[in-house]
């Protein structure tokens, strides 16, 4: 006699088989006690990050406690001569690393002493130490010297407060706007001529943008302790405000229907717009612009982001001393 086949399907109750299964496990420990946790977050993180950059999108900088104000990361400033420069020029910074190995010499000596007068924290800790300070700023293997020194973060103007600084000063306005250079060695050369000549301060967008960093400070040659640097989270938007508040906006190009020499927009408020290293000028920026103008060159197809913004800012800075000696 053929066994009886079971009947298919769910059966009513689980009669207690069930139970052991349906118990949660013993033992699991909270996720903060597990002894990977912390090294599984840090990779967590490490991705997001790389993910970001690999996006291109740059991150939002935080906002500090003034609400006029942007901040971005610190930094951190490595080596003998680049530290004892940065000291000289005034760059904010928070703390002072030296080796307790290092071998004095006079500018170990200058930069403590600069870094004591401007209350900048002098610590003394171990070579390795400094290694692994490099390696957790993104520099592994940097020849620091057994010298470091950590810059504060920056501290953005809000669009209207540079705007407002400008209509304060004495003469015309003058504000140089950059549209996504991404360079920090231009950003740095940009800012030593926009006080060069005068200008009242940088104007940059939020993303996609070189900010400020320890090399932007070295290029300029500590004209950032002077000179204001405003964010924008749309440039555009920015720029139409501006020339709602009586300013001109005259963006760099070599295609320009204007020439810089003789412009004649260059005596009233002004703000002149520099394009990024490849693209140039985007699209919606040189649409806010009331003149496009050109530098005329030979022998050259164009000229760096830095360079143009030198040549231009020098003959607006020569036709205001001609009318103002007029």
């Amino acid at each position: 006699m053929p066994a009886k086949k079971s009947k298919k399907g769910p059966t009513k109750g689980s009669g207690g088989k069930g139970r052991r299964s349906l118990e949660g496990k013993k033992g699991t420990l909270p996720a903060e006690q597990r002894h990977w946790y912390d090294g599984k977050q840090r990779s967590k993180a490490i991705r997001r990050a790389k993910e970001v950059e690999a996006s291109g999108a740059a991150p939002r900088p935080a906002r500090s406690g003034e609400p006029e104000r942007r901040r971005v990361d610190s930094d951190l400033l490595v080596g003998r001569n680049p530290v004892l420069e940065a000291l000289r020029a005034g760059m904010p910074a928070s703390r002072l690393f030296l080796s307790n190995s290092l071998d004095s010499d006079d500018r170990v000596n200058e930069a403590a002493r600069l870094a004591g007068e401007q209350g900048v924290e002098v610590l003394e800790v171990t070579r390795a130490e400094l290694d692994r300070r490099c390696d957790s700023n993104g520099q592994p293997g940097a020849v620091h010297q057994g010298m470091a020194l950590q810059a504060r973060p920056y501290r953005y103007l809000v669009p209207e407060d540079l705007l407002e600084r400008a209509l304060g000063a004495d003469g015309p306005p003058l504000i140089v706007a950059l549209d996504g250079v991404t360079d920090p060695h231009n950003l740095g050369a940009i800012a030593r001529s926009a006080a060069a000549f005068g200008a009242d301060g940088l104007l940059i967008p939020e993303r996609r943008s070189a900010g400020v960093t320890t090399t932007v400070w070295k290029t300029s040659a500590g004209t950032l302790a002077r000179l204001p640097i405003a964010q924008a989270t749309n440039l555009t938007r920015a720029l139409e405000a501006f020339k709602k508040a009586g300013l001109f906006v005259v963006g760099l190009d070599a295609d320009g229907d204007a020439a810089i020499p003789g412009l004649d927009l260059a005596t009233g408020p002004l703000v002149v717009v520099v394009g990024s290293e490849g693209k140039g000028l985007s699209r919606l920026v040189r649409e806010s612009c009331d003149v496009i103008a050109s530098i005329p060159i030979r022998n050259a197809e164009s000229l760096n982001a830095s360079v143009a913004a030198g040549v231009s800012l020098y003959e607006v800075a020569r036709l205001r001393a001609e009318q103002r000696d007029s």
